[in-house]
C-alpha cells in the first residue's frame, strides 16, 4: 500500500481500526507474525474496545448523509462518529456555536443513537452495564472502595 497524498484529511477511528485489521492485527494473537509495530497493536487493542468496533462503513455513510441538513464541518462529523455522544451534554462541546447553528442538539443526538445504537459496555471489572450513566456511577463506586 502506498500513501498517495499525505494528510489528505482526518480519519475516523473505524477507518484506522479497519486499516490495522487489513494489516493483520486481528489475525495475530501472538503479536509476532503481523508486520505491525507494538504501538500499532496498542492502538488496535484500544480501538477494538471502543465504539469504532461496532460501526460499519454503511452506518458511517448513512450518518454523513443524514447530517447534511445540519451543515456540520467534516471535523465535527468525524468527532461525532468517533465519540458517538449519547446525550446533548456530550454533543455540545463537539459542535462550534451549536445553539446558533442548530438550536437544540436533541435532534442530532437522536440521529446519533438511531444510526449508531448504544450497546452494552464492559467495564474493567468484567460487569456489563448499559449507558454512560451506569458506567460513571460504577466507576465512582469503584473509586470510593479503593
Amino acid at each position: 500500500m502506498k500513501i498517495l497524498v499525505e494528510n489528505a484529511g482526518m480519519l475516523t477511528n473505524f477507518e484506522v481500526l479497519d486499516f490495522l485489521k487489513s494489516r493483520g492485527a486481528a489475525k495475530d494473537p501472538t503479536r509476532v507474525l503481523a508486520p505491525l509495530a507494538p504501538s500499532e497493536f496498542k492502538v488496535y487493542d484500544s480501538l477494538a474496545k471502543s465504539v469504532a468496533a461496532s460501526q460499519t462503513r454503511e452506518s458511517i455513510n448513512e450518518f454523513v448523509d443524514k447530517c447534511k441538513p445540519y451543515k456540520l464541518t467534516k471535523n465535527e462529523i468525524v468527532n461525532i462518529i468517533n465519540i458517538r455522544p449519547p446525550s446533548e451534554a456530550e454533543i455540545f462541546p463537539l459542535i462550534e456555536n451549536i445553539e446558533e447553528r442548530i438550536g437544540s442538539g436533541e435532534e442530532l443526538v437522536e440521529l446519533v443513537t438511531q444510526v449508531f445504537p448504544v450497546e452494552e459496555q464492559e467495564t474493567k471489572s468484567g460487569k456489563r452495564v448499559e449507558g454512560i450513566e451506569e458506567l460513571v456511577e460504577e466507576r465512582n463506586v469503584e473509586a470510593a472502595v479503593e
